[in-house]
This record gives C-alpha cells, structure tokens and sequence, in this order.
C-alpha cells in the first residue's frame, strides 16, 4: 500500500479508501451486501493496507456504520484507522433530523459514534451544503464536537467551489476547524471539478478524495450505458447513473479508456482508476465493491503508471458538461 497525507494535515491515510455505502442493510437498496457478504471485503482492505474508511449515516439508513464500526472492531487496529462518516440527508420524518442546523449536525455525530462502536470520529463530513443553514452556525458546531473531542477532522463532500471557499474564510475569521478535504464526484467521465474546486483545493491544502472513481461501472465496463438495468444488480435500480451521465461524447471516453486498456492487457478499471491517482489533487479515490475482483484491480492500480501518451488519449475525448453530483434540494424543513 502506498500512503499520504490527507491535505496539509499530519494525518496519513493509505491512497485508496473502502466506500462502505455497500456494506449495511440489503432492504435499503437491493445491492447491498449484508455484514456476513461485507466481512471478505473489509479483511481484505485491512491486509492490503488500506486504513481510510468511508461511510455515512445515511447509509441503509444507519445500518451501514453499525456493519463498518462492528467489523473494523473486530477485524482492524483502531489506533491506524481513519474512520470517515457524514451528515446532512435525511434519517427519519421531521424538520431537525435532516441538514446542518447546530441541532441536527450534533445530535447526528452523537448517533453516529453509537452506531459505529468508537468514542471518536477520525473525518466527519458534511454530505452536502446546506443553503437554508448559515455555514458558520454549521461551524460552530463541528467546532464543538472537535472541543469535546468527538471528532477530529472536519471535511465536506459535493458542493460549489464558492461555498466551500465562504467555510474556510469563515472558519478563519472566526478561529473554527478548517474543512482539511473535499470529497467530490470526480472521475474520467465527469471533469468539471477541474475548473474551480480541484485548484481551489489544491491552494488551499485540503485533501480530495473522489466518490464514484468509476463513473457507476461505466469505466469498469459493466455497464454499456447508464440506462442498462440489466448489467448488474445496482444498476437495475440506479437512477441516479442515468442524472450523473448522460452526455453525448460519454461514450468515446469509454471507448478510449476501453482502447488504453485493451493495449495494456489490463481492466478497465485499473486504467481508470490509475488516471485518477495520478491527478495532482488527488489524495485516495473512494472504492465502492462488491466482488473482491474490484478490490483487486483498485488495488493493482496503485503500481499502473500511465504515459503521457496513454493519458492524453483519455483525456482528449472530455466535453465540458452541465454541473452533477452536488445540485440537491435541501432537505424539507
């Protein structure tokens, strides 16, 4: 495994995570494993080294940290784990059990440590921004949960560069925890992350770390396109591929990383995923998986090094796209 260091923090966390949005309750979402199927997954992170894992309340609905906390209980080293959860969606009917109230954002982090089983939350994330909550009341109380030491680090997830450059000049001013990572939808298919977040990230120190590093298995071909329901048992449920991806050139990008691939004799993950290390902003892609092959070739990206031939080809078939991944309606009040 090959580490670093999470933005400009002294926290060293290992360049892939285990997304555990997998891992929890399967009447959530059909896909899902349950702790039993999840078990292989998390002991082979932990014996190739990864120690950054990632998961959020809203995650078969709380079942997802229960499943993470019990299994990196019995199985990890807590003192090397960097534990990462999130709020913000949704966790029940009712006008404070949703976004980042002081209210809400407390009472969650609280629920959250009981689920996963520890007395402190390495990273605790925003899931989204909360236009309907001033940021620096969403401050003030991470604040408070690093004071009582709840929580260590702060980091966000999905959002518009000018929101996240308002928190840190917020948290500045006002001598609360800067947000030390940006987790963000960011991948070969989908680029637009590059304009204004990635630069502002990396001026600014944080850490990013990419979810859907795979575009939804568009760029691990197990899906022909994000219509395809019948590829595999997430996609005949997974709308929310087909609001992620839909642009016209899609396609040549997937052909392109196809072609990389194919002259490598490598899967096409592994050519994605190994582009996506080597961006300069990038700390540790977010891994989600249900079969151990998707642990090995994330894994087995780590030593692929592309040329700047083979990159050039990937990129050169990207046409800019409308903004994905973070546009959310706040959460009814």
């Amino acid at each position: 495994m090959k580490y670093t260091q999470l933005g400009r923090t002294g926290l060293v966390v290992s360049r892939l995570a285990l997304g555990c949005m997998s891992y929890g309750d399967p009447r959530w979402r059909p896909w899902v494993l349950s702790e039993e199927d999840a078990r292989p997954f998390f002991r082979q992170a932990l014996e190739a080294g990864i120690n950054l894992f990632d998961t959020a309340d809203m995650y078969s609905l709380g079942v997802s940290e229960e499943v993470t906390g019990r299994l990196l209980g019995e199985m990890g080293r807590r003192d090397e784990l960097v534990i990462a959860t999130k709020v913000y969606f949704p966790m029940g009917p009712g006008p404070n059990r949703s976004g980042l109230s002081r209210k809400h954002v407390v009472q969650a982090c609280e629920a959250s440590l009981r689920r996963l089983g520890v007395e402190t939350i390495d990273l605790y994330q925003i899931h989204r921004f909360d236009p309907a909550t001033p940021i620096a009341e969403t401050l003030e109380a991470l604040d408070l949960l690093v004071r009582q030491g709840k929580v260590r680090y702060v980091g966000a997830s999905s959002g518009e560069a000018f929101r996240m450059a308002k928190a840190l000049a917020t948290a500045d001013l006002r001598g609360f925890p800067r947000f030390v990572s940006m987790q963000n939808h960011y991948n070969l298919l989908y680029r637009e992350e590059e304009r204004e977040m990635l630069p502002l990230c990396a001026e600014e120190g944080l850490g990013v770390l990419p979810w859907s590093p795979l575009a939804r298995g568009l760029l691990a071909g197990t899906r022909a396109t994000p219509a395809d329901r019948e590829a595999t048992p997430r996609a005949a449920t997974d709308d929310y591929a087909r609001q992620l991806y839909d642009h016209p050139t899609d396609a040549d990008v997937i052909g392109a990383t196809r072609a990389v691939a194919s002259a490598r004799g490598v899967p096409m993950a592994r050519v994605a995923l190994a582009w996506l290390l080597a961006r300069p902003a990038v700390t540790a892609p977010i891994v989600g998986a249900t079969k151990l092959a998707h642990l090995d070739d994330a894994l087995a990206a780590l030593d692929l090094e592309l040329t700047p031939e083979e990159t050039a080809a990937l990129e050169e078939p990207y046409r800019p796209h409308a903004v994905r991944g973070f546009a959310f309606a706040p959460p009814a009040r």
